[in-house]
């Protein structure tokens, strides 16, 4: 069966067309995301439908997703809102023993308005963004808080991070139409707009996904069409995954990740607004407010704690033996070994962090002996105590099975 399903048959021709329209959204560059200030799990929480489903000609799941790929968005500005719920638990006091470990490694040196230091702020709960841009060179996203606001702004070949709580700023260079999709000055693959997360879902279509149009909506004042996609195998957490095709422009102005277990959305990403009108010159304009203390990029410092922390990961990448891939589409997992031992047993001597590690784990026993199911609501991570580790968007009875069938 071709992996595209909709009220209109698809041939293996048209099935063919279908993954070649997929590739071009999948390299599909929106101006918005030029500056991406979200981590993967970031989402965009839509606008809720202000009217009854609008009344669009019929479409085929091809032909929605060769309009996704044949958008050619340049200017636009809006608000979006984020969400994101991963069931993660509170962190409480281990944020501020993150905080102070920092401050003691060094990590007074850093800046507040490094791009880097807020992602985390929009890994979980809601939060409002501004955002505008005009064509690939120039865009601007501010997070709006209650009492301050952070602005990320990308002008030529200047970008500049304002923190307005702390009245610091931080200052990079980038080349001239040279920052791709997706990423921050500082090569991160970040995504941060519904198009974004939108060209990630569709890399992942293949033969285990059913893709179809379902119906309409209205998106932040606009028609738009629903493309879902759904895998078609059981085992995996994610449940499904619905797209808010703009109709005029082909834009995707939401993008929704339900999980398997239902309940609320894990990925919740959408426009409350939105224009397509050139926006003003000044809005991309940016002078250091009198008084702030400016960072430049290379002068920026990490603290010691978090370089010794990278040492330790790269040199554990190194060693990884045997990585490979478990399964196909959806559930796939991904098998390494670490060389090493898995979570360690006992008290590591920080009450916070044993009580976050275990909030997270659950002790499991298999073929493989035994280890840690470490769990969100979307991706899982199996750790043996001896130092090998599965991990996928599948479900922990999933990874038990996959570690079992590897002895």
């Amino acid at each position: 069966m071709a992996p595209y399903e909709s009220d209109h048959s698809t041939n293996a021709d048209e099935a063919e067309d279908v993954r070649t329209g997929r590739r071009k959204a999948a390299r599909y560059v929106v101006p918005v995301a030029v500056m991406g200030v979200a981590a993967v799990t970031i989402g965009l929480v839509p606008a809720l439908a202000d009217s009854g489903d609008p009344d669009l000609p019929k479409i085929s799941a091809q032909q929605l997703i060769e309009k996704i790929a044949k958008s050619d968005v340049q200017q636009l500005s809006g608000t979006v809102k984020i969400s994101t719920d991963l069931g993660l638990p509170d962190l409480g006091g281990l944020e501020s023993s993150f905080a102070s470990g920092a401050v003691q490694g060094g990590g007074s040196d850093g800046s507040s308005a490094d791009p880097s230091s807020k992602l985390l702020e929009l890994a979980t709960g809601t939060h409002t963004l501004r955002v505008a841009a005009d064509g690939p060179d120039k865009s601007k996203v501010s997070l709006l808080d209650s009492a301050a606001e952070y602005s990320l702004i990308h002008n030529g070949t200047d970008v500049w991070g304002y923190d307005s709580k702390s009245n610091e700023v931080y200052h990079s260079t980038a080349p001239k139409s040279g920052t791709e999709k997706g990423q921050t000055e500082k090569g991160q693959d970040v995504p941060a707009t519904p198009q974004e997360l939108a060209d990630e879902a569709l890399k992942a279509v293949d033969d285990t996904t059913s893709v179809t149009v379902d119906g309409t909506a209205q998106v932040a004042g606009r028609d738009a069409y629903k493309l879902l996609i759904k895998p078609k195998q059981s085992g995996s957490t994610v449940g499904a995954i619905t797209i808010a095709v703009d109709s005029k422009t082909g834009l995707p102005l939401k993008f929704t990740l339900t999980p398997a277990s239902g309940g609320a959305a894990v990925v919740d990403a959408g426009f409350t607004k939105v224009d397509f009108s050139k926006p003003a010159a000044s809005t991309f304009d940016f002078t250091p407010p009198k008084g702030a203390k400016v960072t430049e990029g290379d002068d920026v410092k990490a603290p010691e704690s978090a370089k010794k922390s990278d040492e330790d990961l790269g040199a554990g990448l190194d060693g990884l033996e045997g990585l490979k891939t478990i399964g196909e589409g959806w559930n796939s997992i991904a098998e390494f070994d670490t060389g090493g031992e898995g979570v360690p047993s006992g008290s590591s001597g920080n009450g916070d962090v044993d009580g976050f590690l275990n909030s997270l784990g659950d002790q499991v026993t298999g073929k493989f002996g035994s280890g840690t199911v470490f769990s969100t609501r979307l991706v899982n991570a199996l750790i043996t105590d001896d130092g090998k580790v599965y991990a996928g968007a599948v479900t922990k009875d999933a990874l038990v099975k996959a570690a079992n069938a590897a002895q």
